[in-house]
C-alpha cells in the first residue's frame, strides 16, 4: 500500500522558516521523482518544487532562492525547507511521487499538509 504523510506545516510569522517532510512507503523511492505543490481554496494547484530520482531541482519562480528541495533515500523522505515566507505562500502544501514500471506511469499524491504565513 503506497502512503505518502506530509509533516511540518503550521503558523509562522512573515519572514520566519518552516520544513516541510513527506515520507513514502510501499514503492521504491529511490526510482521516483518527487515533487511538492501547493494549492488554496479556489484556484488550482500549482508546482512549487521537484526534485528528480537523480536529485535535479526546478522550483516555481515565485519560490526560487526561498525554498529549497532536497531527499534522503535512504529514509524514503524528500523535504522542503521554506525561507523568508510570505503570507501568499500560505496554501496545504501536497507531496507527490511519479514513478514508472514497464512502461506505466504511476503517481500519488499525499494527504496534505497546511502552512500560513500570518502576523
Amino acid at each position: 500500500q503506497v502512503q505518502l504523510v506530509e509533516s511540518g506545516g503550521g503558523l509562522v510569522q512573515p519572514g520566519g522558516s518552516l520544513r516541510l517532510s513527506c515520507v513514502a512507503s510501499g514503492f521504491t523511492f529511490s526510482n521516483a521523482h518527487m515533487s511538492w505543490h501547493r494549492q488554496v481554496p479556489g484556484k488550482e494547484r500549482e508546482l512549487v518544487a521537484a526534485i528528480t530520482s537523480v536529485g535535479d531541482t526546478s522550483y516555481a519562480d515565485s519560490v526560487k532562492d526561498r525554498f529549497t528541495i532536497s531527499r534522503h533515500n535512504a529514509k524514503n523522505t524528500v523535504y522542503l525547507q521554506m525561507n523568508t515566507l510570505k503570507p501568499e505562500d500560505t496554501a496545504v502544501y501536497y507531496c507527490y511521487a511519479v514513478r514508472w514500471s514497464w512502461g506505466t506511469k504511476y503517481d500519488y499524491w499525499g494527504q496534505g499538509t497546511q502552512v500560513t504565513v500570518s502576523s
